[in-house]
């Protein structure tokens, strides 16, 4: 297999994987979840990086077509690929945990700040540590990349949920534990973060750097 299908299969089964390890450590009712989900994205980034990005987050692969990394028909690619792993892995879920019996309740306003936010930090991540030329073959990426969503979903997790991804929030809404009258923030306060993210490191790296 080569080409965008290669990457395609990568991104589904990646995000299939790590929304499964999401649901698990969720319903776990573990203080370590954070900790867990951090791991999780960590060791599939450094699984699938060298296939396709390991983006496993539509708002990741929307930062990285901003910066000029994709082109517009492999975002679509990866975004669909992201989706159908989510759902998939959430349909999965109902073999080995119930569907969650109350969904989470938000306010709007600071859930879609965090969400936002937390999500230009992930995404300002990954631009400078997995992509930017000055950082090339560096052996910390996953690290970095799996950090910043720990830290995330322990500072914020109990304001929003710590999604900072879309196709989680798809993932977790079939779950139940997400509720679906929040998907659209989930959905659109991850791409501004990501938007403004790429535009921050368009602005700071040099064009080298940035091609």
């Amino acid at each position: 297999m080569t080409g965008i299908a290669r990457k395609a299969v990568a991104e589904l089964v990646s995000t299939f994987l790590f929304v499964l390890s999401i649901i698990g450590a969720v319903n776990s009712g573990s203080p370590l979840t954070p900790l867990a989900i951090g791991l999780a994205l960590t060791v599939l980034v450094y699984a699938a990086g060298h296939i396709s990005g390991a983006h496993l987050n539509p708002a990741v692969s929307f930062g990285v077509l901003i910066r000029g990394g994709i082109g517009v028909a492999d975002f679509i690619v990866y975004v669909v690929a992201q989706l159908i792993g989510a759902a998939a892995a959430a349909l999965v879920s109902f073999a080995l945990w119930p569907r969650a019996d109350k969904a989470m309740k938000l306010e709007v306003g600071p859930a879609f700040l965090v969400e936002a936010l937390f999500t230009l930090a992930l995404v300002w991540i990954v631009l400078n540590v997995a992509t930017a030329k000055d950082n090339d073959g560096n052996s910390f990426y996953g690290l970095a990349i799996g950090g910043v969503v720990f830290v995330g979903a322990t500072a914020v997790g109990s304001i929003s949920g710590g999604g900072f991804n879309p196709a989680v929030a798809l993932g977790l809404s079939i779950s139940g534990q997400f509720d679906w009258a929040y998907i659209w923030l989930y959905f659109v306060a991850p791409l501004v973060g990501a938007a403004v993210a790429a535009v921050l490191f368009r602005a700071l790296n040099n064009d080298k750097a940035a091609a």
